[in-house]
């Protein structure tokens, strides 16, 4: 059995929650963001691309939206 997560998903919550999920493609990230949105401090939001190259990565391209 592989790793079947793509993206990994840190974000603080408005109470000081910590959230930590894993999600295995892109819809299913925007769907977790779109239902927890209300809880979340979106500038603390950090998305982590498991297959982004190494190129992207220095160039720092972070965002995915």
């Amino acid at each position: 059995m592989g790793n079947t997560c793509r993206y990994v998903v840190n974000a603080l919550g408005k109470g000081g929650e910590t959230y930590y999920t894993r999600c295995k493609d892109k819809q299913e990230l925007k769907n977790w963001i779109s239902t927890n949105r209300e809880k979340l401090i979106m500038d603390e939001l950090k998305i982590t691309d498991k297959e982004q190259s190494l190129f992207t990565k220095w160039l720092g391209m972070k965002k995915l939206f």
